[in-house]
């Protein structure tokens, strides 16, 4: 035998014990990224009330804005990580979940000023996961992790509902009135950029779930100015052709991020309600990626909805009172109408609770002075009205 045979099962053996620790390893990457990204720093919470505990449970909870299929959990899984899961959802009361998917995040982005430049921060993540997101482009990205929600769908036997048309959403209210506690999903875009400046690509999407995009994200792109750009120009050519196509067939315009000009641009061209999915408003939180009190009224008066996170830069704290406050500001300048729940969970932000303790905000608006019907416009029911509107009523964009 040659010493090369003779060394052969030594280093299949190694090999395979060092295949196993690299996989250790890299899984021991993935956890520790999203570990270090989406956070939880504690707060006090408010005892909750009685009357607080049954309006919470007798209303349809919608949260306009969460990030967490970008992680690669499975969701249907409890988990120590992040924000969200189903059974932290149905533990919190939530009865739909808006899961939108940035495609691009530039290295070094931030609220006040952010280039695309040459690296992108999901690349190097998926690299982490060992996911095939990190060597997709946009489009790729986007319709990988509307798969992947599908399967996820598909295995809860019900718990967890895609969201595309009218007729899902009134059998999920239906079902929830009965008892159940079936979750609804429904996908969403942070940027149109996932469209990879191809018209043709939205009806692609439009089939895959999505039902709600936001033009721009962290950097201008072909269809807009971002809040956070360079330029931070108004709508392009291909941005106002991409809303009116985004009406025709049943997708809800998503406000954040947009550039001011952008914003006002794309009120002007509207002809259905919007939302602000995420965000906050500069009467309590006076920064670029918040409203002006222009633009929270211009929404309140297309039928829209504002919705409130949970994090620092849009209300300028992560307690339960200031988010409150923050809703009660919308709810003071434009009525009740007007504003929801926009956590921004698992988006790379600290919350001071995750979404099994929602509650504790329901109970924040009461001690904040709003009357039980109010809130329950707020905890879901402006949300719904706007998708009842907007969402088609059957059918592919194909169709």
């Amino acid at each position: 035998m040659t010493s090369r045979a003779r060394y052969r099962p030594l280093v299949a053996r190694y090999g395979a014990v060092a295949g196993v620790v690299l996989a250790v390893a890299w899984f021991a990457l993935a956890l520790r990224l999203e570990g270090s990204i989406n956070r939880i720093d504690e707060v006090p919470l408010p005892t909750i009330s009685p009357r607080a505990r049954a309006l919470h449970t007798t209303s349809f909870v919608v949260d306009l804005h969460a990030d967490s299929l970008l992680f690669g959990r499975n969701l249907l899984e409890r988990s120590d990580l992040g924000h969200v899961d189903l059974p932290r959802l149905q533990q919190g009361g939530v009865g739909l979940q808006v899961f939108s998917l940035p495609t691009i995040v530039p290295y070094g982005q931030n609220i006040e000023r952010t280039e695309l430049g040459r690296v992108d921060v999901l690349t190097l993540a998926g690299i982490a996961q060992l996911s095939p997101t990190a060597w997709l482009g946009p489009m790729g990205r986007s319709l990988y992790r509307a798969e992947r929600l599908r399967d996820m769908v598909g295995e809860s036997e019900g718990d967890l509902v895609l969201i595309e048309t009218r007729a899902d959403l009134e059998r999920l209210l239906a079902a929830r009135a009965e008892g159940g506690d079936a979750v609804g999903a429904l996908l969403a875009l942070e940027g149109a950029h996932a469209l990879e400046s191809e018209p043709e690509n939205l009806p692609i999407l439009f089939d895959a779930g999505y039902r709600m995009i936001g033009l721009t994200h962290f950097f201008d792109n072909d269809y807009g100015g971002s809040a956070h750009g360079v330029a931070r120009g108004g709508l392009t050519e291909l941005g106002q052709e991409t809303l009116r196509e985004m009406e025709r067939v049943g997708v809800t315009l998503d406000l954040a991020h947009l550039s001011p000009k952008g914003v006002s641009e794309a009120l002007d061209l509207a002809t259905r309600p919007t939302v602000f999915s995420h965000g906050g408003v500069r009467g309590t939180c006076d920064n670029q990626r918040n409203l002006s009190d222009e633009h929270v009224r211009r929404i309140a008066e297309g039928g829209g909805v504002i919705g409130i996170g949970y994090w620092d830069w849009a209300v300028c704290g992560h307690t339960p009172e200031d988010i409150a406050r923050a809703i009660v500001y919308v709810v003071r300048l434009v009525g009740a109408d007007h504003a929801g729940f926009g956590s921004d969970y698992d988006g790379g932000t600290t919350v001071g609770f995750d979404t099994s303790e929602l509650p504790a905000l329901t109970q924040a608006l009461i001690d904040a002075g709003l009357r039980d019907r109010e809130i329950r416009k707020v905890l879901g029911d402006n949300v719904l009205r706007v998708l009842s509107q907007n969402l088609p009523p059957a059918g592919r964009a194909s169709d």
